[in-house]
């Protein structure tokens, strides 16, 4: 195993039942970096999180985190990263210094400590002003951003971020967006699992394509992009015409007009 990977995976296998989850994944994560796990619902990502933070045990491969193995060493694995899963893992009920507070008291940080720890983080993360209110009165963007928050209390030297923005609107992913860029900048290693095409373009270093518990492509944003040809991840063309001042009877044409008309539009 290679001391510069936070994340080693060489060859895992899951499988529950006669389902084949992930069938001989390889994965390698450098400190200090932030890799996205790409792909559709069922392709594993999840899995493969669930095994990597101690939560599932793999059927066959060896997988590392920060140097520890996950299936003889999970304690130590534990101490090592934070998990941000899909579901929110903020109480509603309590405050958010509360929850923070909680964690805090989770990780064994001293009364001084943990409220240093808390304050920084309501800071950093803009939740001052709502730090005394139940969570429950939040918006889902705050409430996520607390979710992250929470998960950087011990601070972690690997995060993985199991589809962190899914359900946000625009506004609060791209806030979340740089939350995850300014933890990166700071040094924090990073495993992203994502839908979104422009997720992971924007925010990771190397993406890795998985679907049917396969890796299926790998590089980075730029070397994905030239291999397909196209400037975006997520870029999408529409050949658009002019309308018809007038209505008209005839059916759809099934090819697009040559007419000067016609106009390309990305």
């Amino acid at each position: 195993m290679t001391h510069d990977l936070a994340v080693d995976v060489r060859g895992l296998r899951k499988s529950f039942g006669d389902r084949t989850v992930l069938d001989g994944i390889d994965l390698a994560v450098p400190a200090g970096t932030v890799t996205a796990l790409l792909g559709p619902n069922g392709a594993g990502k999840t899995t493969t999180v669930g095994i990597l933070s101690t939560l599932l045990a793999a059927d066959g491969g060896t997988a590392r985190v920060a140097g520890h193995d996950v299936a003889t060493e999970p304690q130590a694995v534990r101490a090592a990263i934070g998990v941000t899963g899909q579901v929110s893992a903020v109480d509603d009920l309590l405050t958010g210094v509360e929850n923070l507070r909680l964690m805090a008291s989770l990780h064994h940080l001293g009364r001084r400590a943990g409220r240093e720890r808390v304050d920084a983080l309501l800071a950093q993360f803009a939740l001052v002003d709502a730090a005394r209110r139940p969570v429950a009165t939040w918006s889902g963007g705050m409430r996520r951003k607390l979710d992250l928050a929470m998960t950087l209390v011990g601070s972690p030297a690997v995060v993985f971020l199991d589809e962190p923005t899914t359900g946000l609107d625009p506004r609060s992913r791209r806030t979340l967006w740089g939350e995850v860029r300014a933890l990166a900048a700071g040094g924090t290693t990073i495993l992203l699992t994502t839908q979104y095409l422009e997720e992971a373009d924007r925010l990771a270093d190397r993406v890795v394509v998985i679907d049917g518990g396969h890796v299926v492509a790998a590089g980075t944003p730029a070397e994905l992009k030239a291999a397909h040809h196209t400037g975006s991840l997520d870029d999408v063309f529409l050949r658009l015409t002019e309308p018809s001042t007038e209505p008209s009877t005839e059916p759809e044409p099934s090819t697009a007009p040559s007419d000067p008309s016609t106009r390309d539009v990305a």
